[in-house]
């Protein structure tokens, strides 16, 4: 099971730890040096990609030269996001490592990364109050 637990800060700030002790700050989007919850998700939507398909990529013999993404999305509703983006950045060693990198892409994005599955499925969210 994953968890994380959001708490207000001393500050007025919000904070995510893990279990590790890692912390990511947050706000909503008007201070500085912070990530709003959107973001968050975002970042959480492009890391799950990009830190499969580079190892992948490089187990079976491509190490690429930059690897960077951008994922956006706009709000559609007040609260709702629309379709959300994922454009690489990718500096490719050769052709034949260009063909493996978006064969792996691929896969990740279609079948193993977690969050994507789940913002596409519709993950039920449950709410537990004291």
């Amino acid at each position: 099971m994953a968890n994380v637990r959001v708490e207000r800060t001393e500050d007025g700030g919000f904070r995510a730890v893990n279990a590790r002790g890692a912390e990511v700050r947050m706000g909503g989007g008007t201070d500085d040096g912070v990530f709003t919850p959107v973001e968050l998700l975002l970042a959480a939507l492009g890391g799950c990609n990009i830190v499969s398909v580079e190892p992948l990529t490089a187990k079976r013999g491509h190490q690429l030269l930059r690897l960077a993404m951008t994922v956006e999305a706009e709000k559609v509703e007040q609260n709702r996001l629309g379709p959300v983006t994922i454009t690489y950045d990718v500096e490719l060693p050769s052709e034949e490592a260009g063909e493996v990198f978006r064969a792996v892409a691929g896969r990740v994005h279609e079948k193993y990364c977690t969050v994507g599955r789940s913002l596409e499925e519709g993950a039920e969210v449950r709410l537990k109050l004291p």
